[in-house]
């Protein structure tokens, strides 16, 4: 059995970079053909001299709030995308909100190769309790797991008691999801007293795995991967392993072309350097190029020891702006603004997300108006409404500090 998913993994890296950008011109010029949107953003440029990463580096990066304030204007999609491919495609919500289709086709997302990549292979059942709901995470890894020939049960999130009876029955090999849910469908099995040990590989996504939380779930009989997706792009890069060892960092996909960049520029970095993944796709249906992803990384000189040679970025390290993902869910400062005055009474009002155990947890610090006693509980629902997810609400008595951050993230990525 083959230790890559395919060729394309092991070609020369020059060879690659070399059809990614032959190919760079002509789907350009298709894409202004049939989304307004690129017609507009390109209009002048010479697509046909868009054929390295120097000329593709004078393109202004595509970053997340003029793609919103893009669909807000023409909704849902902001004229990006070839609307002639989209039917029988799925349409789905991000927060934000942000609109993205997920067209036709197997693997439209890139899932498969991270699944390969984590060990899971045809005939394997996969539990996916990844979210279907209104957000692409789940049928992203569903169909890259069909795509591979792997069998799914959608489980989605939430019922945990139902998933682990489901999981104890059916007895799937391997996971896919939240990193931490795991954990809690384990734990809750062992009170359960049911047996989940037939989980032995885990591919998951949605937020940070962090060692800690690796390590004990191999001690529980469980070999986790990560993969790094986004709702605009799905699979960006993924882990792989040597002799069933994690290795550093994270492989690019194929088919995209990944750039780090200062982040608020256009300007790539060097190799090493911290800044802004940016990515460009060859999704006909919905092209993106030098989308800003707003994710923090930095590029690994050298091949990956597995022998895959495409690039590798260092994985997740924190947010270019102030979006946060909690939960496997974006936060973003737009929606705390929301909360803010939708309740009323409040001066300044400050996101902290910390980890509780292995949890993610959030609060948000209210500092009120001069004269007012905002309702705690009011705020509490308002931000559940707002962003899906709970959070606890601290009213605090001296002021914020006036430095213009509206989420703070102090979770720390090292342990």
């Amino acid at each position: 059995m083959s230790d890559y998913y395919d060729e394309l993994e092991t070609r020369d890296h020059a060879a690659r970079e070399r059809d990614l950008f032959a190919r760079l011109p002509q789907f350009l010029t298709e894409a202004v053909k049939v989304a307004p949107a690129w017609a507009q953003r390109l209009s002048g440029v010479d697509l046909a001299g868009i054929a390295s990463r120097e000329a593709l580096a004078g393109i202004p990066v595509l970053r997340k709030a003029e793609l919103m304030e893009a669909q807000a204007a023409n909704p849902p999609f902001g004229g990006f995308v070839d609307d002639s491919q989209l039917d029988g495609a799925r349409y789905f919500m991000s927060p934000g909100p942000v609109w993205e289709p997920l067209p036709t086709g197997p693997d439209a997302s890139n899932a498969a190769r991270a699944f390969f990549a984590a060990g899971i292979r045809r005939g394997d059942l996969v539990h996916n309790a990844l979210s279907y709901h209104m957000t692409p995470g789940g049928f992203f890894l569903d169909e890259g797991a069909r795509a591979l020939g792997a069998r799914v049960f959608p489980a989605g999130v939430g019922n945990t008691e139902q998933q682990v009876e489901a999981a104890a029955t059916i007895k799937p090999v391997a996971y896919a999801g939240t990193p931490d849910f795991l954990k809690i469908l384990l734990d809750k099995a062992a009170a359960m007293g049911r047996d989940l040990t037939s989980i032995r590989k885990a591919l998951v996504s949605g937020g940070a795995l962090f060692p800690s939380l690796r390590a004990e779930y191999r001690e529980r009989g469980v070999a986790v991967m990560q993969c790094y997706a986004t709702a605009d792009l799905g699979v960006i890069a993924y882990e792989t392993a040597l002799d069933g060892e994690p290795l550093p960092g994270m492989v690019a996909s194929e088919n995209i072309i990944l750039e780090i960049v200062r982040p608020g520029t256009n300007d790539p970095v060097a190799h090493g350097e911290v800044g802004e993944i940016v990515v460009t796709s060859f999704n006909p249906a919905y092209p993106m190029l030098r989308f800003g992803t707003g994710d923090m990384s930095a590029i690994i000189d050298g091949v990956s020891p597995c022998g895959r040679t495409n690039l590798r970025i260092k994985g997740w390290m924190g947010r270019a702006d102030q979006r946060t993902k909690v939960k496997g869910m974006f936060v973003d400062p737009k929606q705390i603004d929301a909360v803010v005055k939708s309740v009323g009474g409040i001066a300044r009002a400050r996101l902290v997300v910390e980890r509780d155990g292995d949890m993610d947890v959030m609060t948000l610090r209210i500092e009120p108006q001069s004269g007012s006693a905002p309702d705690a509980q009011a705020v509490a629902a308002a931000l559940s409404a707002q962003t899906k997810l709970k959070g606890a609400v601290e009213i605090v008595d001296e002021p914020l500090p006036n430095d213009g951050k509206i989420i703070d993230d102090r979770r720390d990525y090292s342990k």
